[in-house]
């Protein structure tokens, strides 16, 4: 999970909105300027079309409720787990034609009026959600089947379980959270308590990808 510099739920952290980002901005932390959460009512919040004009111009950041979280870039070990995890599930999916698997920066817009627009290090999104062969240059308007959340160093492990319970709150019915320090995968089901699997047990893909299955060990080894 990519670290965000607000942590959401938390009230007393500092945020971003339309009134602080001007149209040529090019480099946020010379342009932004730090407004108290008390003071978002009086200032038009974020949507979904102007986080996605500011990613073309280098803000990184999610959108939660109009409000606009900013995020880091992440290190070389996520990005060859997101990388090595999308080729197997990919493996399993495209033969089938089942859906598409979607890498990271890819934003899902989960509400309207105001705006929350989230983005999975890894997710599947079924045919029936997103027809193959269609083109979408925008967002996903519907959330994924399958999420994977990989837990950063500095990451906390209750914002991440947080996150994971918001995503199946949307309707995504499986989330798996990758810990590469203690090499396990947390998972998460909408009709069942979270489950931990270490390296010699199999992940499996039901509800999302019903005849998937991987050793965890697999997600890892690189």
């Amino acid at each position: 999970m990519k670290p965000l510099e607000k942590t959401p739920g938390v009230e007393s952290k500092l945020c971003y909105t339309t009134a602080e980002l001007p149209s040529d901005v090019g480099y946020p932390h010379r342009h932004m300027v730090r407004t108290p959460m008390t003071t978002i009512e009086k200032t038009k919040l974020l949507t979904a079309e102007d986080l996605l004009r500011l990613h073309s111009e280098g803000v990184r950041g999610e959108l939660i409720r109009g409000v606009l979280h900013k995020g880091m870039a992440s290190g070389v070990e996520h990005g060859e787990l997101v990388m090595n995890l999308g080729f197997i599930v990919n493996g399993f999916t495209k033969p089938r034609r089942l859906g598409r698997v979607i890498g990271s920066d890819v934003g899902v817009r989960l509400e309207r009026n105001p705006d929350t627009v989230r983005e999975p290090d890894l997710a599947f999104v079924s045919a029936e959600k997103l027809p193959l062969g269609v083109r979408n240059t925008g967002y996903l308007e519907a959330a994924p089947d399958l999420v994977v959340e990989i837990v950063s160093p500095s990451d906390r492990l209750s914002d991440v379980a947080e996150k994971a319970r918001m995503w199946l709150s949307y309707g995504t019915a499986l989330v798996w959270v990758i810990h590469p320090e203690t090499r396990m995968v947390e998972v998460y089901r909408a009709d069942a308590p979270a489950e931990t699997l270490f390296e010699d047990e199999v992940l499996d893909g039901a509800p999302a990808l019903p005849g998937f299955a991987c050793s965890v060990r697999d997600v890892f080894d690189i």
